[in-house]
């Protein structure tokens, strides 16, 4: 597996892996991080992601051995909206999803670690991430088990119930 930049020719890659992300998480009756619609389908979070091809942001993305893009990270020295604000400059992961087929092959972990690389290279002693703290909490444990440090927690009204978020970080 290789990490390299992406842009706007990345955007199908990224947005068939949320789907993917998507579809796995429903499997499981696990629908309050992302719902169950698509990505793709969902002219609001395609907007999104093709924004996440320009600046302020950075793609890397994971390739296989055969060139597939098997994970993406968005990273942003700028913080999402419903985020708290700190007095100093960061490095902000603003998406980051794997092919669930290669559940546990690591691509997650070699995209934080390039993550913490990335901030390195730019003279930033933190790395914060916001993530889905509802239902189990499974993904806050996943981003402990890397190394973050859970922060604040906030929520953001939906239609159809509040969104639990989790703000985590780690200090370089």
């Amino acid at each position: 597996m290789k990490i390299r930049n992406g842009g706007p020719e990345s955007v199908p890659d990224i947005l068939a892996l949320l789907d993917g992300a998507v579809t796995w998480l429903a499997s499981q009756g696990r629908t309050g991080q992302w719902g169950d619609q698509s990505f793709s389908g969902t002219p609001a979070r395609v907007e999104l992601v093709t924004k996440y091809a320009s600046a302020p942001f950075l793609i890397r993305l994971a390739v296989d051995d055969e060139g597939r893009t098997v994970g993406s990270c968005v990273l942003s020295e700028e913080r999402g909206q419903y985020i708290p604000a700190v007095d100093e400059r960061e490095l902000y992961i603003r998406n980051l999803v794997t092919d669930r087929s290669r559940k546990g092959a690591g691509i997650g972990a070699a995209l934080i670690a390039d993550a913490l690389d990335e901030a390195r290279r730019r003279g930033i002693g933190l790395v914060r991430v916001d993530c889905y703290a509802g239902a189990d909490r499974k993904l806050v444990g996943q981003y402990r088990a890397l190394g973050f440090t859970e922060t604040e927690s906030f929520e953001v009204e939906q239609p159809g119930g509040v969104w639990h978020g989790q703000v985590l970080e780690i200090r370089l």
